[in-house]
Protein backbone atom coordinates (compact mmCIF):
# COMPACT_ATOMS: atom_id res chain seq x y z
CA UNK A 1 0.00 0.00 0.00
CA UNK A 2 2.84 2.37 0.80
CA UNK A 3 4.49 1.39 -2.47
CA UNK A 4 1.36 2.33 -4.41
CA UNK A 5 1.47 5.79 -2.80
CA UNK A 6 5.09 6.40 -3.77
CA UNK A 7 4.25 7.45 -7.34
CA UNK A 8 1.97 10.22 -6.10
CA UNK A 9 3.72 11.28 -2.89
CA UNK A 10 7.36 10.37 -3.43
CA UNK A 11 9.39 8.14 -1.12
CA UNK A 12 9.37 10.54 1.82
CA UNK A 13 5.65 11.20 1.55
CA UNK A 14 4.83 7.49 1.42
CA UNK A 15 7.11 6.84 4.40
CA UNK A 16 5.50 9.60 6.42
CA UNK A 17 2.05 8.05 5.85
CA UNK A 18 2.94 5.08 8.05
CA UNK A 19 3.66 7.36 10.98
CA UNK A 20 1.01 10.06 10.66
CA UNK A 21 -1.90 7.81 9.71
CA UNK A 22 -0.70 4.95 11.89
CA UNK A 23 -0.66 7.04 15.08
CA UNK A 24 -4.47 7.26 15.55
CA UNK A 25 -4.77 3.48 15.25
CA UNK A 26 -1.90 2.95 17.71
CA UNK A 27 -3.76 5.19 20.18
CA UNK A 28 -6.92 3.16 19.57
CA UNK A 29 -5.05 -0.11 20.20
CA UNK A 30 -3.68 1.31 23.45
CA UNK A 31 -7.13 2.45 24.58
CA UNK A 32 -8.63 -0.98 23.90
CA UNK A 33 -5.83 -2.73 25.77
CA UNK A 34 -6.27 -0.51 28.83
CA UNK A 35 -9.89 -1.68 28.93
CA UNK A 36 -8.83 -5.32 28.61
CA UNK A 37 -6.22 -4.96 31.35
CA UNK A 38 -8.40 -2.76 33.55
CA UNK A 39 -5.37 -0.56 34.12
CA UNK A 40 -4.17 2.92 33.25
CA UNK A 41 -1.54 3.78 30.67
CA UNK A 42 1.99 3.31 32.11
CA UNK A 43 3.57 6.62 33.08
CA UNK A 44 6.64 7.56 31.00
CA UNK A 45 9.97 7.85 32.76
CA UNK A 46 13.25 9.47 31.77
CA UNK A 47 14.87 6.19 30.62
CA UNK A 48 11.71 5.27 28.70
CA UNK A 49 11.69 8.55 26.80
CA UNK A 50 15.41 8.36 26.05
CA UNK A 51 15.24 4.79 24.71
CA UNK A 52 11.99 5.23 22.76
CA UNK A 53 12.76 8.60 21.19
CA UNK A 54 16.28 7.41 20.36
CA UNK A 55 14.78 4.35 18.67
CA UNK A 56 12.33 6.53 16.72
CA UNK A 57 15.11 8.76 15.37
CA UNK A 58 17.31 5.76 14.55
CA UNK A 59 14.47 4.19 12.55
CA UNK A 60 14.04 7.35 10.47
CA UNK A 61 17.79 7.49 9.83
CA UNK A 62 17.82 3.81 8.91
CA UNK A 63 15.04 4.34 6.38
CA UNK A 64 16.88 7.25 4.75
CA UNK A 65 20.13 5.26 4.50
CA UNK A 66 18.26 2.25 3.15
CA UNK A 67 16.71 4.30 0.35
CA UNK A 68 20.09 5.81 -0.48
CA UNK A 69 21.73 2.36 -0.65
CA UNK A 70 18.95 0.99 -2.84
CA UNK A 71 19.29 3.95 -5.17
CA UNK A 72 23.03 3.39 -5.59
CA UNK A 73 23.03 -0.42 -5.73
CA UNK A 74 20.63 -3.12 -6.88
CA UNK A 75 17.70 -3.78 -4.56
CA UNK A 76 18.92 -7.29 -3.76
CA UNK A 77 22.49 -6.26 -2.92
CA UNK A 78 21.31 -3.38 -0.72
CA UNK A 79 18.90 -5.73 1.06
CA UNK A 80 21.75 -8.14 1.83
CA UNK A 81 23.77 -5.37 3.48
CA UNK A 82 20.76 -4.11 5.45
CA UNK A 83 19.90 -7.61 6.69
CA UNK A 84 23.13 -7.69 8.68
CA UNK A 85 20.83 -5.92 11.15
CA UNK A 86 20.08 -9.18 13.01
CA UNK A 87 23.75 -9.63 13.93
CA UNK A 88 24.08 -5.95 14.85
CA UNK A 89 20.97 -6.14 17.06
CA UNK A 90 22.65 -8.92 19.05
CA UNK A 91 25.81 -6.83 19.47
CA UNK A 92 23.97 -3.65 20.47
CA UNK A 93 21.67 -5.63 22.79
CA UNK A 94 24.69 -6.87 24.73
CA UNK A 95 26.40 -3.45 24.74
CA UNK A 96 23.38 -1.27 25.60
CA UNK A 97 20.93 -3.48 27.48
CA UNK A 98 23.36 -6.05 28.87
CA UNK A 99 21.39 -8.90 27.30
CA UNK A 100 23.00 -12.30 27.04
CA UNK A 101 22.48 -14.76 24.21
CA UNK A 102 23.09 -18.49 24.39
CA UNK A 103 25.67 -20.12 22.12
CA UNK A 104 22.85 -21.70 20.09
CA UNK A 105 21.05 -18.37 19.87
CA UNK A 106 24.18 -16.65 18.58
CA UNK A 107 24.74 -19.45 16.05
CA UNK A 108 21.12 -19.13 14.90
CA UNK A 109 21.53 -15.42 14.21
CA UNK A 110 24.68 -15.95 12.14
CA UNK A 111 23.23 -18.91 10.18
CA UNK A 112 19.95 -17.14 9.36
CA UNK A 113 21.72 -13.90 8.37
CA UNK A 114 24.10 -15.84 6.11
CA UNK A 115 21.08 -17.42 4.47
CA UNK A 116 19.50 -14.03 3.78
CA UNK A 117 22.72 -12.65 2.29
CA UNK A 118 23.09 -15.73 0.09
CA UNK A 119 19.50 -15.41 -1.08
CA UNK A 120 19.61 -11.66 -1.68
CA UNK A 121 22.92 -11.19 -3.51
CA UNK A 122 22.51 -12.14 -7.14
CA UNK A 123 25.52 -12.69 -9.42
CA UNK A 124 25.93 -9.82 -11.88
CA UNK A 125 23.59 -7.48 -9.96
CA UNK A 126 24.04 -3.78 -10.67
CA UNK A 127 26.80 -2.34 -8.53
CA UNK A 128 28.78 -5.57 -8.32
CA UNK A 129 31.06 -5.86 -5.33
CA UNK A 130 32.57 -2.39 -5.68
CA UNK A 131 31.40 0.89 -4.27
CA UNK A 132 32.30 1.47 -0.66
CA UNK A 133 29.77 4.26 -0.14
CA UNK A 134 26.65 2.17 -0.93
CA UNK A 135 28.10 -0.71 1.09
CA UNK A 136 28.65 1.62 4.05
CA UNK A 137 25.14 3.05 3.62
CA UNK A 138 23.59 -0.42 3.65
CA UNK A 139 25.47 -1.58 6.72
CA UNK A 140 24.83 1.76 8.47
CA UNK A 141 21.14 1.37 7.66
CA UNK A 142 21.17 -2.04 9.30
CA UNK A 143 22.95 -0.53 12.30
CA UNK A 144 20.30 2.17 12.65
CA UNK A 145 17.48 -0.37 12.43
CA UNK A 146 19.33 -2.46 15.02
CA UNK A 147 19.64 0.54 17.34
CA UNK A 148 15.95 1.28 16.81
CA UNK A 149 14.99 -2.28 17.82
CA UNK A 150 17.21 -2.14 20.91
CA UNK A 151 15.91 1.33 21.78
CA UNK A 152 12.28 0.22 21.55
CA UNK A 153 12.95 -2.85 23.71
CA UNK A 154 14.83 -0.70 26.22
CA UNK A 155 11.88 1.71 26.37
CA UNK A 156 9.39 -1.10 26.87
CA UNK A 157 11.47 -2.62 29.67
CA UNK A 158 11.65 0.79 31.39
CA UNK A 159 7.87 0.88 31.88
CA UNK A 160 5.74 -0.76 34.56
CA UNK A 161 2.68 -2.89 33.90
CA UNK A 162 1.68 -5.89 31.81
CA UNK A 163 3.75 -6.54 28.70
CA UNK A 164 1.09 -5.69 26.13
CA UNK A 165 0.30 -2.32 27.72
CA UNK A 166 3.99 -1.45 27.85
CA UNK A 167 4.39 -2.42 24.17
CA UNK A 168 1.37 -0.40 23.05
CA UNK A 169 2.47 2.64 25.06
CA UNK A 170 5.96 2.58 23.52
CA UNK A 171 4.46 2.31 20.03
CA UNK A 172 2.28 5.39 20.54
CA UNK A 173 5.23 7.46 21.76
CA UNK A 174 7.48 6.25 18.93
CA UNK A 175 4.93 6.98 16.20
CA UNK A 176 4.11 10.37 17.73
CA UNK A 177 7.78 11.35 17.70
CA UNK A 178 8.27 10.13 14.13
CA UNK A 179 5.11 11.84 12.87
CA UNK A 180 6.15 15.11 14.52
CA UNK A 181 9.72 15.03 13.24
CA UNK A 182 8.93 14.02 9.66
CA UNK A 183 5.82 16.20 9.57
CA UNK A 184 7.81 19.27 10.64
CA UNK A 185 10.56 18.56 8.11
CA UNK A 186 8.06 18.10 5.28
CA UNK A 187 6.16 21.25 6.27
CA UNK A 188 9.39 23.17 5.77
CA UNK A 189 10.98 21.37 2.81
CA UNK A 190 8.42 19.07 1.14
CA UNK A 191 5.03 20.73 1.35
CA UNK A 192 3.61 19.24 -1.89
CA UNK A 193 4.15 15.69 -0.59
CA UNK A 194 2.60 16.61 2.76
CA UNK A 195 -0.42 18.18 1.05
CA UNK A 196 -0.70 15.15 -1.23
CA UNK A 197 -0.89 12.76 1.70
CA UNK A 198 -3.81 14.77 3.06
CA UNK A 199 -5.63 14.62 -0.28
CA UNK A 200 -5.10 10.85 -0.57
CA UNK A 201 -6.36 10.28 2.94
CA UNK A 202 -8.43 7.18 2.15
CA UNK A 203 -5.48 5.20 0.75
CA UNK A 204 -3.17 6.68 3.39
CA UNK A 205 -5.53 5.72 6.21
CA UNK A 206 -5.58 2.08 5.13
CA UNK A 207 -1.78 1.99 4.79
CA UNK A 208 -1.49 3.62 8.20
CA UNK A 209 -3.76 1.01 9.78
CA UNK A 210 -1.75 -1.94 8.50
CA UNK A 211 1.51 -0.20 9.35
CA UNK A 212 0.38 0.35 12.94
CA UNK A 213 -1.05 -3.17 13.16
CA UNK A 214 2.26 -4.70 12.03
CA UNK A 215 4.28 -2.42 14.31
CA UNK A 216 2.10 -3.41 17.27
CA UNK A 217 3.20 -7.03 16.88
CA UNK A 218 6.85 -5.98 16.50
CA UNK A 219 6.60 -4.19 19.83
CA UNK A 220 4.81 -7.13 21.46
CA UNK A 221 7.74 -9.28 20.39
CA UNK A 222 10.24 -6.80 21.82
CA UNK A 223 8.34 -6.87 25.12
CA UNK A 224 8.67 -10.64 25.42
CA UNK A 225 12.22 -11.50 24.38
CA UNK A 226 15.56 -10.10 23.23
CA UNK A 227 15.36 -7.85 20.18
CA UNK A 228 17.93 -10.08 18.44
CA UNK A 229 15.56 -13.04 18.67
CA UNK A 230 12.66 -11.03 17.27
CA UNK A 231 14.63 -9.65 14.34
CA UNK A 232 16.15 -13.06 13.54
CA UNK A 233 12.73 -14.72 13.50
CA UNK A 234 11.59 -11.93 11.15
CA UNK A 235 14.01 -13.22 8.51
CA UNK A 236 11.32 -15.76 7.59
CA UNK A 237 10.01 -12.92 5.41
CA UNK A 238 12.43 -14.32 2.81
CA UNK A 239 10.28 -17.47 2.66
CA UNK A 240 7.05 -15.47 2.44
CA UNK A 241 8.52 -13.41 -0.40
CA UNK A 242 9.44 -16.61 -2.26
CA UNK A 243 5.90 -17.98 -1.93
CA UNK A 244 4.40 -14.71 -3.19
CA UNK A 245 6.86 -14.51 -6.09
CA UNK A 246 6.08 -18.10 -7.09
CA UNK A 247 2.31 -17.86 -6.89
CA UNK A 248 1.73 -14.29 -8.08
CA UNK A 249 4.62 -13.62 -10.44
CA UNK A 250 5.40 -17.24 -11.41
CA UNK A 251 9.04 -16.74 -10.46
CA UNK A 252 11.09 -19.77 -9.44
CA UNK A 253 13.98 -19.88 -7.00
CA UNK A 254 17.51 -20.82 -8.09
CA UNK A 255 19.58 -23.43 -6.29
CA UNK A 256 21.52 -20.66 -4.56
CA UNK A 257 18.31 -19.04 -3.34
CA UNK A 258 16.96 -22.39 -2.14
CA UNK A 259 20.22 -22.99 -0.25
CA UNK A 260 19.92 -19.55 1.33
CA UNK A 261 16.32 -20.18 2.38
CA UNK A 262 17.36 -23.53 3.86
CA UNK A 263 19.91 -21.69 6.01
CA UNK A 264 17.22 -19.19 7.11
CA UNK A 265 14.93 -22.05 8.15
CA UNK A 266 17.81 -23.77 9.96
CA UNK A 267 18.71 -20.57 11.80
CA UNK A 268 15.12 -19.91 12.84
CA UNK A 269 14.70 -23.53 13.96
CA UNK A 270 17.85 -23.26 16.08
CA UNK A 271 16.55 -20.02 17.57
CA UNK A 272 13.16 -21.50 18.48
CA UNK A 273 14.54 -24.75 19.82
CA UNK A 274 17.53 -23.56 21.80
CA UNK A 275 17.97 -19.78 21.52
Amino acid sequence: MQSSLTAALGTLGATQVRFVYGLPFAILFLALLTLVAGASVPAPSGPFLAYTLGGAVAQIAGTALMLAAMHARSFSVATAFIKTEAVQVAIFGVMILGERLTAIGSMAIVVATTGVVLTAVKPGARGGAGGLVPLAQGIASGACFALAAVGFRGGILALDGVYYLRAATALVWALAAQAALLGAWMALFARPALAGSLKLWRQSLLAGFFGAFASHFWFLGFSLTAAAHVRTLALVEVLFAHVVARRVFEQHATRRELAGMALVVTGVALLLLGG
